[in-house]
């Protein structure tokens, strides 16, 4: 008989809630895309990328 793999409280308790609500995925999706599936700003990205300060190697003594 094989062993059913370790599986944490916390991952169980997610998995029962989302079977037991299934319009948490598309929430949880909504969420996700909110804060990052953004498109991206290629002028903006090119203006941070001007900024930043070039860092020198260390140096051994």
């Amino acid at each position: 008989m094989p062993k059913k793999p370790y599986e944490s409280d916390t991952t169980t308790f997610i998995k029962s809630l989302f079977v037991k609500k299934p319009e948490l995925r598309k929430q949880q999706l909504d969420a996700r895309s909110l804060w990052w599936d953004r498109e991206q700003d290629l002028k903006e990205q090119a203006e941070l990328d001007k900024s930043k300060i070039k860092k020198k190697p260390y140096e051994y003594y």
